[in-house]
C-alpha cells in the first residue's frame, strides 16, 4: 500500500499479497481526493485479494492537507478529455505491468460520473460502481460529456447507488440515467435507493446523520460482492 507514478500520474496503490494478477479495480475518488478514506478502501480491496489502483484527481491535494473549498476550485478545473485519457493509462497499467486478467472501475461523487463516462468507452472493464455519481442533467461549465446519455454505450455490469435527497442530482436525473442504462442490448444493472439519505452518504463526515451511514453499511457490502462476483 503505497503511492506510486504511473506513466507521469500520482496515483495510490494496494496489491494483495499474492502480487501480480488476479482481477484489479480502478478507484476514482470522490470530492475529498485520496484522502485517507479512499486509501482504506483500496486497502480493504486488496486485503479480498483485488489489486486497487486510485486515480488522484487533485495532484497530491486532499482532505488530508486541503478545505474542501479549495478541491471544489480544483474540481472545477478538471477537463473531460484531458481526465479520461489519464484512466485510460491507469487502466492500461492495471492489464499490463500489474498483470490484472480482469478489472472494474468504481467512483464516488465526481468519480462516479467518470466511471460512467470512461465505461462508456472502455469495453474492457469487467464492472462499474457508480456511489451517488454527480451527473446532472445541466452540465457544468468545464463538462463535454452527459454522463447520462453515454451511459446507454456501457456493456459492463452497472451498480449505481442513489440517495433520493441528493441536491446536486434531482431524482428526475436519476430516474434518466436508469432509463438510459436499462436501454442497453448487454450488462445488468443493479440499481440501490436510498430515502432520505444525502449526496455523498459514503463520506465518514456524513455519517452523523443515521440516515446517511445506514445507507453507507447496507450499500457497501453489495457493492463489495458485486465487484467480487464480476471479477473474470
Amino acid at each position: 500500500m503505497t503511492f506510486v507514478t504511473v506513466g507521469g500520474l500520482r496515483t495510490y496503490q494496494a496489491r494483495p499479497t499474492t502480487g501480480r494478477g488476479g482481477h484489479g479495480m480502478l478507484l476514482l475518488p470522490m470530492i475529498t481526493g485520496i484522502g485517507e478514506q479512499l486509501r482504506a478502501w483500496a486497502d480493504e480491496l486488496a486485503e479480498r485479494g483485488i489489486t486497487a489502483l486510485v486515480w488522484d484527481p487533485f495532484d497530491g491535494r486532499s482532505t488530508d492537507n486541503s478545505s474542501r473549498e479549495e478541491l471544489s476550485e480544483l474540481l472545477r478545473g478538471l477537463d473531460d478529455d484531458e481526465v479520461l485519457r489519464d484512466q485510460t493509462t491507469l487502466l492500461d497499467h492495471l492489464f499490463g505491468e500489474l498483470e490484472c486478467g480482469s478489472a472494474g472501475v468504481i467512483g464516488w461523487c465526481l468519480g462516479g460520473r467518470f466511471a460512467l463516462l470512461l465505461a462508456a468507452r472502455e469495453h474492457r472493464l469487467a464492472s462499474v460502481t457508480a456511489f451517488h455519481p454527480t451527473v446532472p442533467s445541466r452540465l457544468a461549465a468545464n463538462h463535454s460529456y452527459d454522463a447520462i446519455a453515454d451511459a446507454a454505450a456501457i456493456t459492463a455490469p452497472v451498480m449505481v447507488v442513489y440517495p433520493s435527497a441528493d441536491t446536486v442530482v434531482p431524482v428526475a436525473d436519476f430516474e434518466a440515467l436508469q432509463t438510459s442504462l436499462q436501454s442497453r442490448p448487454t450488462g445488468a444493472t443493479i440499481s440501490q435507493f436510498f430515502p432520505g439519505a444525502d449526496h455523498g452518504f459514503s463520506d465518514r463526515s456524513r455519517h452523523d446523520k443515521e440516515v446517511n451511514a445506514d445507507a453507507f453499511r447496507l450499500s457497501w457490502p453489495v457493492a463489495l460482492a458485486f465487484v467480487e462476483a464480476s471479477g473474470g
